[in-house]
């Protein structure tokens, strides 16, 4: 009897044998189908495996998550009442700390959730221009850092952060800028051969001084949120983007963003995204396919 298991055992395992062999193309040509499906973006122990922008629907306001494998770096932090909302996503998202916490320059609308983000995680790395404001937003965010013992760090123009083999590297920061908004830290990341370009709220006056940059994205996030101050046809032209975002609140007083823009973004046939209409949105990459998904987040504290 165990003698015929055994026999029984041996021919139904080179039957399988022989089955894997005739059919391995099959096999092979699904497994790669499902992994197409599945390579980008995808998470495993909680690390994000590739290349994650998420630009956060925060209303009339600026907040973009960036997440590598273990990494996370924050850009603005929406208004004051964003931070609580934002600090509830990022838990729900098992975020633990930011390897770096960037302020692109002192407007509420960009730097007002800091105080609760500084205040619920770890901080290696925060920066901002060193311009100062004397209003309560940045006051609570100078006494969080204080409480925390974190350092408040103004980077130079052309310093670069490498975030494993994805490279961060700022383009513009004037401390000394009449314009608070022109003070925007100015930021491309590089990753393999995608790229994205983060502006902050600079005018057309810092456009232009980046024409003489490499300032080329696949990926750019328009400035002031689509105002026409900012977008010019030429800087627009030069960075040559295949996407846009425009971060911008639902029936915001300053009719953002101006109708200049995207006409101009029309014209360049420039695919664009806009978060009061497209919720939070997510791209993914893998250094060469990019993945886009629009998202309903509870970010926007209204």
């Amino acid at each position: 009897m165990k003698k015929t298991k055994k026999v029984l055992k041996t021919i139904l395992f080179l039957i399988l044998i022989v089955l894997i062999t005739y059919y391995s193309d099959e096999i092979n040509e699904l497994l790669n189908e499902e992994i197409s499906k599945d390579n980008i973006g995808t998470i495993v122990n909680n690390k994000v495996n590739n290349l994650e922008v998420q630009f956060l629907d925060v209303g009339e306001a600026d907040s973009i998550l960036i997440r590598y494998q273990d990494k996370n770096i924050l850009i603005d932090a929406g208004n004051n009442a964003d931070g609580k909302k934002l600090v509830d996503y990022f838990n729900s998202l098992n975020i633990t700390k930011f390897d770096y916490l960037i302020g692109t320059h002192a407007h509420e609308d960009h730097v007002g959730g800091m105080d609760d983000i500084i205040n619920n995680y770890k901080i290696n790395h925060f920066y901002m221009p060193s311009k100062l404001t004397t209003t309560k937003t940045f006051e609570d965010i100078l006494d969080s850092l204080d409480k925390n013992n974190i350092s408040f760090e103004t980077p130079n123009k052309g310093k670069i952060i490498k975030l494993l083999d994805t490279k961060l590297k700022i383009l513009s920061i004037d401390n000394d800028a009449e314009e608070l908004n022109d003070t925007s830290i100015v930021i491309k990341m590089t990753y393999k051969n995608v790229s994205f370009l983060f502006t902050g709220d600079i005018s057309s006056k810092v456009e232009n001084a980046l024409l003489s940059e490499d300032i080329s994205s696949t990926v750019l996030k328009i400035a002031h949120h689509g105002s026409s101050y900012s977008s010019t046809y030429n800087f627009l032209e030069k960075t040559n983007p295949k996407y846009a975002v425009i971060e911008v609140g639902k029936n915001n007083s300053y009719n953002h963003p101006a109708k200049s823009v995207i006409n101009r973004l029309n014209k360049l046939n420039i695919k664009t995204y806009r978060t009061d209409k497209n919720n939070t949105i997510v791209f993914k990459t893998d250094g060469n396919n990019i993945e886009i998904n629009e998202i309903k987040t509870n970010t926007d504290g209204g």
